[in-house]
């Protein structure tokens, strides 16, 4: 597996001060980069050709974004579940389907779709402790099934370039599971140990893939992304970030050669807060190797 490299250094392209950035999605449709601050409850957009900027307030947590493929807008996922946004219209998100009603303390986190146009979230305690969060899917005909539980934080998921393996965060505990994934079925198998962080890299939060398959993690607490081989998890490269907190990326631009990068300013402390002015910007490096077109959900 070659080594890519970094072009350009990193920049922040959007100093938001986030408290929680997370939830990257590169739109084609649009040539802009969607993210949204969990905490804040909003949901972003960063047009890079024109540098303008645009914000949504939610009554409750956004936290994943994905677009759809039969109708404009969007696939979400708020607080509670799965709901549908159109951005150009001045109307309150239309909720599809809430998997947990009785985890009140729960709240969606992660999440994006397959290249069947399935879209995935992961719940999680609201105060990263108890292990009450899990993996669900969300089809087009409405059908949502749960995959796994057990979680106190998830992360991802992404998936292998040939689409069958899964990989998936559980975040408090430092490690990332790979899974058989079946792609007509969408269902998962032989749950496995493919990564684990060490204590001084932080924990594994947002991710995605490149066109060669490689991994990109963002590093809760450790301030980088990883680039990581596929079959052996073998780190290829490290991006250093002005920042602890990384939370998620994608790539994007016409060419899908920029890595845009969250971050958040929760759980800093005031003297890292005047150490880090960067915290919870929206931040941008070129590299060499390529990303994938985000898929579309099938609704």
């Amino acid at each position: 597996m070659s080594i890519p490299k970094v072009l350009e250094a990193p920049r922040c392209v959007w100093p938001a001060a986030a408290t929680l950035g997370e939830g990257t999605l590169w739109s084609r449709r649009e040539e802009a980069l969607y993210w949204v601050d969990i905490l804040e409850k909003r949901l972003h957009r960063f047009h890079p050709a024109s540098d303008a900027r645009a914000t949504w307030d939610f009554d409750e947590e956004i936290s994943a974004v994905a677009e759809r493929a039969s109708e404009p807008g969007l696939i979400v996922t708020l607080r509670r579940g799965f709901a549908l946004f159109d951005p150009s219209r001045n109307a309150p998100p239309q909720y599809l389907h809430q998997p947990e009603p009785e985890l009140t303390s729960n709240r969606f986190n992660d999440g994006k779709c397959d290249a069947q146009g399935r879209f995935w979230g992961g719940t999680m305690d609201f105060d990263c402790q108890a292990p009450t969060g899990s993996l669900y899917s969300f089809d087009a005909r409405g059908v949502c099934t749960r995959h796994d539980e057990g979680f106190a934080v998830t992360n991802g998921p992404t998936w292998s370039a040939d689409g069958r393996t899964m990989y998936f965060n559980d975040t408090v505990k430092g490690r990332i599971h790979a899974y058989d994934f079946d792609t007509a079925a969408g269902t998962l198998s032989n749950k496995r140990e493919w990564h684990r962080f060490e204590r001084d890299d932080g924990y594994p939060d947002g991710m995605t893939t490149d066109a060669a398959g490689r991994l990109w993690i963002a590093h809760w607490g450790g301030a980088c992304v990883s680039c990581h081989d596929p079959a052996t998890a073998a780190e290829l490269l490290r991006i250093k970030l002005p920042t602890s907190h990384i939370t998620n990326c994608a790539f994007g631009g016409p060419d899908l050669r920029t890595l845009y990068i969250t971050s958040a300013t929760s759980g800093l402390t005031a003297e890292q807060r005047a150490a880090e002015p960067l915290a919870g910007g929206l931040f941008a490096v070129r590299l060499d190797a390529e990303g994938l077109p985000a898929p579309l959900f099938a609704g």
